[in-house]
């Protein structure tokens, strides 16, 4: 059965996070075209196809969508002509996106959306030199992205809401959770945060503080559970007791003046750093592969998921809204 436009998604780039969109839009009765120069994507994709497949329907509690039909296809031209929706998931090159962006333009349709998986790229460094630059937006998963919901959407200086909103409802109906960061800035939102707890971490690494299993273990074993369910400050609010988060601030406030951490600065990564990181992660976790840690991260993500859902709460809450969706579209049986 040929679906309509608005269910029809290209993959421009198909490596882990183009393989990941892939995965998220079939299993959610889309047809997707990838367009990715690389002899190995079919491969390579098969592999995510396959983690997605094992762990993605383990979310819902409804029947899934039929599964749309996958299609390789040999250019940009072909894969994008009948999308409504296309991804762009090309290396962080700022002229490889340009050049994937006019090719793209040249070939499809006017209402279509394309999404930028970029994590730094800000939208109007994107849209540089293009014939429809409200056309072309952030749109930033996390990997996982077939089960990660969050989708960083970023319109960028050139704001068009109508197409804004369509994104959104996009998104959402995939079972994702679009979050409409406001303004562009550097890395967005969620890669901040990242990048500061990165740097601190390569510090506590180079001077010897800490062995990479160790810093994992201080995020695995304390605030990394709390912030899967509560965040940052719903977090801090409940540590600041029954005076909420105003006495929080009071009482932990101070501390932001002592010199806790490096976080403008980068350590140099030396070939001596590098190979004791390499090092560390390797007697850390070398007695897996790549693709048993997969599994092992998607096994644990849909366990605390499915844990959040029991309690209607974060994530979870997601979870319920999407399997209503789900209810209510019709299925091939029914």
């Amino acid at each position: 059965m040929k679906r309509p436009h608005n269910k029809v998604a290209a993959i421009v780039g198909g490596g882990v996070i183009g393989g990941g969109w892939a995965a998220r839009f079939l299993l959610n009765g889309w047809d997707v075209t990838v367009f990715d120069p690389d002899p190995d994507a079919e491969r390579k994709l098969a592999a995510v196809l396959d983690n997605a497949r094992r762990s993605l329907p383990q979310l819902s509690d409804v029947a899934a969508p039929d599964e749309g039909t996958l299609t390789f296809s040999d250019s940009i031209a072909s894969a994008v002509q009948h999308a409504g929706w296309i991804q762009e998931s090309v290396p962080e090159r700022l002229d490889i996106k340009h050049a994937t962006f006019h090719d793209i333009q040249q070939h499809c349709r006017a209402e279509a959306v394309i999404g930028s998986s970029t994590s730094g790229f800000k939208p109007s460094e994107l849209q540089e030199g293009a014939s429809h630059p409200e056309q072309i937006m952030v749109a930033h998963p996390f990997n996982p992205v077939y089960l990660l919901p969050l989708v960083e959407l970023v319109a960028g200086s050139v704001k068009e809401h109508e197409r804004v909103a369509a994104a959104q409802t996009i998104l959402t109906g995939i079972g994702m959770k679009p979050l409409v960061v406001r303004q562009e800035i550097d890395a967005h939102i969620a890669d901040r945060f990242l990048e500061a707890v990165w740097r601190e971490a390569l510090w506590l690494v180079k001077d010897g503080v800490a062995t990479t299993e160790e810093i994992d273990d201080a995020i695995r074993y304390g605030f990394g559970l709390r912030w899967a369910q509560m965040g940052l400050f719903e977090t801090y609010r409940i540590a600041g007791g029954e005076a909420g988060m105003a006495h929080f601030i009071e009482q932990f406030g101070p501390c932001l003046q002592w010199p806790w951490t490096k976080l403008m600065d980068v350590p140099e990564l030396t070939d001596e750093l590098v190979n004791t990181i390499a090092s560390q992660s390797d007697e850390q976790s070398g007695a897996y592969t790549i693709r048993e840690l997969e599994r092992i991260r998607d096994d644990n993500l849909v366990g605390m998921m499915r844990a959040l859902k029991e309690r209607n709460w974060g994530a979870g809450r997601l979870l319920r809204e999407h399997d209503e969706r789900l209810r209510e579209q019709p299925t091939s049986n029914g």
